[in-house]
């Protein structure tokens, strides 16, 4: 556990410096800014944050009116991970779930850094590990063990099951970070409700293998979720292709939602650092800070 620890805070202090580097001094914070509550509504000005508008109430043709909030003194960070057994693909020790975990710890150090209470919710088809929010170093450790050390006790998915009990345990806004490969479906509605509700963050962990499968002939195929092995034919082209074009169409479509719902998205690879992906989240939620 001690070497993790280290491993983390590496990461962490890493994306921390670089961070400032790119930022010439001005780089503010992952979480700032997002620990607020809803205050009141005022109408819209020029230059305005367009994630502040209440579209609600615009639309009833008064004018368009942002929200306005007040910084609440006890802002959580809560992190939804997906656990199930698609995140088991990639090479030993550096598979999505891997990566994910990873990710987890090192933004639970940071968020544990600025002050923030931070929290856990692990999901596979039901709850496997929650963790509510609190501060300080005694509940990084806490969230720490809770990330690395859970045994599962399923391995199917349901994205959907997850943002629902999400929604019905996070009452205050929050930032909250969900670390996924999103492979499921039927979770819109509720991921749409989330970051109506909250600042939303959602990280999607892929591989290449899901969409480039080399041409063996007749393999069978394992699925850990259902426990049963299916024999397909890799050499046909057709086969090869409708893979690829599903995982692109639903990638596409998961960042078309959270373009739409102004939920900030990140795609981290199972063969990259994460470094540099985390940067580019850290650079560009600053942005929006400043301008909101």
């Amino acid at each position: 556990m001690t070497n993790l620890f280290s491993k983390l805070r590496k990461y962490e202090i890493m994306i921390r410096k670089v961070a400032n580097n790119h930022l010439q001094g001005e780089y503010q914070s992952l979480f700032k800014g997002s620990g607020l509550e809803f205050d009141d509504l005022r109408p819209y000005q020029y230059g305005d944050d367009v994630r502040t508008i209440e579209w609600k109430v615009s639309a009833k043709g008064h004018g368009t009116f942002v929200k306005t909030f007040r910084e609440d003194k006890e802002q959580s960070v809560f992190f939804l991970l997906d656990i199930s057994a698609s995140q088991d693909i990639g090479q030993e020790g550096n598979r999505k779930i891997d990566q994910g975990k990873i990710i987890a710890g090192v933004l639970t150090l940071a968020a544990v850094f600025e002050g923030s209470q931070v929290g856990l919710i692990s999901y596979s088809d039901e709850k496997e590990k929650l963790i509510l929010p609190a501060k300080g170093g005694k509940q990084g450790v806490k969230m720490i063990k809770g990330i690395f050390e859970h045994e599962n006790k399923s391995l199917k998915t349901d994205l959907n099951g997850l943002f629902t009990f999400a929604l019905n345990l996070i009452k205050k806004r929050a930032v909250v970070v969900v670390i996924s490969d999103f492979i499921d479906s039927g979770y819109e509605r509720p991921f749409r409700a989330l970051a109506e509700r909250h600042d939303l963050v959602a990280i999607q962990l892929t591989d290449p293998r899901e969409s480039i499968l080399p041409s063996l002939g007749i393999i069978p195929v394992y699925d850990k979720e259902r426990g049963k092995t299916t024999w397909v034919n890799t050499a046909f082209g057709s086969f090869s292709k409708k893979i690829a074009d599903t995982f692109t169409t639903e990638r596409a479509n998961l960042k078309d939602i959270c373009k739409k719902n102004q939920i900030n998205y990140l795609t981290i690879d199972t063969t990259q650092d994460i470094v540099a992906p985390l940067i580019e989240l850290f650079k560009y939620r600053n942005k929006s800070m400043k301008r909101g």
